[in-house]
């Protein structure tokens, strides 16, 4: 997309709602099925688990919100929502039968889905959240995806940190890993230690 066209508000959100769908995406790259599942956060967050997640926000906030209906609501990776009463954590958890290429492409269906929206509704378009308490529950389309914008960036800046966990793969996209060079790393990380251990350590007193 050309500097140009990123002048239009609706061109703007659909660029950078896109940049965090890819971003996140693009941290599964080279892992197996058991290292995208594995819980890596004591609260149990996993890559896979993110993208379900994400997918499952952007159907709610683009589709029902709007008056939209998601075209395949059978879909196995598709969580209803009562399965959120007997299961709140039911869109982090990636059943085994579910397989990560099968969940990418959902991911991306759900990505046109969305993007979709604004080719059929204007920005000022009012919608209403049915999950939001009632006296916000009605939210413009711009609002909307700005909401999704910030949650989606925030979950793929989630993903980049447990991928370097696994294996040491980071950066902000292939293009542009906006880290330097690896080569400077282990200076840079002695020069904070250095700083940070000119404090106190609570836990050794």
């Amino acid at each position: 997309m050309t500097f140009a066209a990123l002048s239009d508000p609706a061109a703007v959100l659909r660029t950078y709602l896109g940049r965090a769908r890819e971003a996140l995406l693009w941290k599964l790259d080279g892992l197996g099925e058991r290292a995208v599942r594995l819980p890596r956060t004591p609260t149990g967050t996993s890559l896979l688990g993110i993208v379900l997640h994400c997918a499952n926000v952007e159907i709610g906030y683009f589709g029902p919100t709007f008056g939209r209906s998601w075209p395949d609501p059978g879909h196995p990776a598709l969580i209803p929502e009562d399965a959120y009463d007997a299961d709140p954590q039911a869109d982090w958890t990636v059943p085994a039968e579910l397989e990560t290429a099968e969940l990418v492409a959902f991911h991306r269906r759900v990505a046109a889905f969305a993007d979709a929206a604004f080719d059929e509704l204007p920005l000022d378009t009012v919608g209403r959240v049915p999950w939001w308490p009632e006296d916000r529950a009605e939210a413009s389309l711009h609002e909307i995806a700005v909401h999704v914008m910030t949650d989606l960036h925030r979950h793929a800046g989630h993903a980049d940190i447990l991928r370097e966990g696994i294996d040491g793969a980071a950066g902000l996209s292939i293009a542009f890993p906006n880290l330097p060079d690896a080569s400077g790393r282990s200076s840079y990380l002695a020069r904070l230690t250095a700083i940070a251990e000119q404090f106190p350590d609570p836990a050794s007193r």
